[in-house]
């Protein structure tokens, strides 16, 4: 499935897979992007064309900002005629939400765009940061009938490749660090690559349109048995908040007491978005299935459905970007853009 004269982009951020180890005192550093080229030789062999930009100053993916997104998304812009993929270097911690805000920003993507990065430093013999490299620089060339095979925002991480808006980071210890909980893996890596396309998302023949206004005006309020008025009052007045992720037990269910219910009513009333995440990690919203969601229902509280918390946020930020009334923001909202949840 490789193709001959293909040529593919890696963007380095930074991340664990670019950090060396002080000798002394054993803290991570980044270090220059050419030094893991130098790292991993294997990268000469690939009948592709490899190119690079790497960051001035590698972040760590918990310094990741909106930003950085529009930065990533308009380096992908300007390359994007001349290259057939994309590999984004980026630390883990951070990966989803990336992955997720580059899946609404990149509109009509028919490249591949595959984030990836490691658990342990590439400088280390254990490192996992060799592989996953290799096997997505392999899946960005990889092409059928001249076409790329992959044509959206993915993650690569120990031997599976998932649509990124539906991955959320769940261990920080075991090398298969990412889970997509509501919806398959579109590739697995064993002796050959094997491709789900069943799943894939519908080829784009127009132009790569981006959008680089994103909104971070949104707050989030994560439920639990005992939280207070007072709290939570402070998180939804909180001054120019626009949008607020409600994150709610089960399948949306949260508490009735009268106090918490007239609070999201004034809220909504005064123009403020509210939307019910669940926090469990697998299934979805179902509003007005239980007593306890049939009031958020009933108030112009929206169901996510079975976005992911990542998604949810830079779908909110993608959305209020695009300065829409409330009535579209509902309609946008509750829409698949890019294949961020089940219709």
């Amino acid at each position: 499935m490789k193709a001959k004269n293909t040529k593919v982009l890696l963007i380095y951020t930074g991340g664990t897979i670019g950090m060396m180890q002080d000798a002394k005192t054993g803290e991570l550093k980044p270090f220059n992007f050419n030094a893991l080229k130098h790292q991993i030789p294997e990268l000469n062999k690939f009948n592709t064309e490899l190119h690079s930009i790497s960051f001035e100053k590698p972040i760590d993916s918990s310094n990741m900002h909106p930003k950085t997104w529009v930065r990533i998304a308009e380096i992908i812009s300007k390359n994007y005629i001349k290259y057939d993929g994309f590999v984004i270097l980026h630390g883990s911690d951070t990966m989803s939400f990336t992955a997720s805000a580059l899946s609404f920003m990149l509109e009509n993507l028919s490249k591949p765009v595959i984030l990836t990065g490691s658990q342990l430093p590439i400088g280390i013999i254990r490192t996992d940061g060799k592989e996953n490299l290799i096997t997505a620089i392999e899946i960005a060339s990889a092409k059928r009938n001249n076409k790329p095979i992959i044509n959206e925002v993915c993650i690569y991480f120990e031997y599976k490749l998932y649509r990124g808006n539906r991955t959320f980071k769940y261990n920080s210890q075991h090398f298969d660090a990412f889970k997509s909980p509501n919806f398959q893996c579109l590739a697995e890596a064993g002796v050959e690559i094997v491709y789900n396309e069943h799943a894939f998302l519908k080829r784009q023949n127009k132009a790569l349109k981006i959008h680089t206004v994103l909104d971070n005006d949104v707050a989030v309020l994560r439920l639990f048995p005992g939280i207070s008025k007072k709290i939570t009052s402070a998180i939804i007045n909180t001054k120019g908040i626009k949008a607020v992720v409600l994150q709610t037990f089960g399948a949306g269910n949260a508490t009735t007491d009268t106090w918490f219910i007239d609070l999201l009513k004034l809220a909504i009333k005064k123009g403020i978005f509210i939307v019910n995440q669940t926090q469990c990690v697998e299934g979805r919203v179902v509003q007005g299935l239980y007593e306890t969601s049939t009031q958020l229902k009933k108030i112009g509280v929206i169901s996510a459905k079975d976005l992911t918390f990542e998604a949810t946020i830079t779908k909110l930020m993608f959305l209020l970007g695009k300065k829409l009334n409330s009535k579209q923001l509902k309609t946008e909202f509750q829409k698949n853009i890019c294949g961020e949840l089940t219709e």
